[in-house]
């Protein structure tokens, strides 16, 4: 197995935490989106699903069953069906919609956009959803809590700082299938005390992985405690990138 391949199957190892910590996405994005018949791919526990819930008949193919059960709880009008997308039999009658969101660099980059494509009518939408931590909110924090990372995960690179949304670049696969992109984003913050923050970390793939996870966010944990009064606030950058299929 890959490291990617390990890498991609971790969320469901806490679907419950993974549906209580995540984020969701901000209300507008989804009035730029449009059904009747929409694609989700890897639609983790619904985040997503139940707003496009609202738009039109919602297939939803997720890798995880845990992860896909919860889902169908949270979105109960949404079809999820349990399967891999980069191997899934696409349906013979085209889809109008086909959404990713914080997840299409987890399917394979080699056939993600013909995959896509495939699944979709001349003039559908692929919309790609992707959500970027930002420089912001609790600054001094995240300067301090690198000191953290590089005790405990040697990947890190030193002196390692959050970017201002404007340094994070446009991108999208080309693709000679789809029209070129538009790009729309959006920033906001969300607020965590130390126990929600945590649990927020240990739905990052990286961190499940870590061998030395519980040492990391015991030195997090302290260094929110100690110096941040219990609480933290997070700076997103929520980006929607929408394509036309050719």
């Amino acid at each position: 197995m890959t490291d990617r391949e390990r890498w991609r199957t971790t969320f469901g190892e806490d679907a419950a935490r993974y549906h209580r910590a995540r984020p969701t996405y901000p209300p507008q994005l989804f009035e730029r989106l449009n059904g009747p018949r929409i694609l989700e791919i890897a639609p983790g526990t619904g985040q997503a699903t139940l707003p496009l819930t609202a738009l039109g008949d919602v297939t939803a193919v997720e890798l995880s069953p845990d992860l896909a059960a919860v889902a169908r709880s949270h979105a109960p009008d949404a079809h999820v069906v349990v399967a891999d997308f980069d191997d899934w039999p696409l349906p013979a009658t085209p889809f109008d919609l086909v959404v990713c969101a914080t997840a299409f660099h987890w399917l394979d980059p080699h056939t993600r956009m013909a995959r896509c494509a495939a699944a979709l009518r001349p003039g559908g939408v692929l919309a790609v959803i992707s959500t970027h931590h930002i420089a912001g909110g609790t600054g001094q924090f995240f300067v301090d809590v690198q000191e953290c990372y590089e005790r405990w995960d040697p990947a890190t690179p030193p002196n390692l700082r959050q970017s201002p949304a404007s340094a994070i670049p446009c991108e999208f696969d080309e693709s000679a299938l789809f029209d070129e992109p538009e790009f729309h984003r959006y920033e906001w913050e969300q607020a965590y005390d130390t126990e929600a923050y945590v649990d927020l970390l240990l739905t990052y793939s990286n961190h499940i992985a870590l061998p030395s996870r519980d040492q990391l966010i015991a030195d997090i944990t302290s260094l929110i405690d100690t110096r941040y009064g219990g609480r933290v606030v997070k700076r997103y950058m929520t980006q929607l990138a929408t394509a036309t299929r050719r």
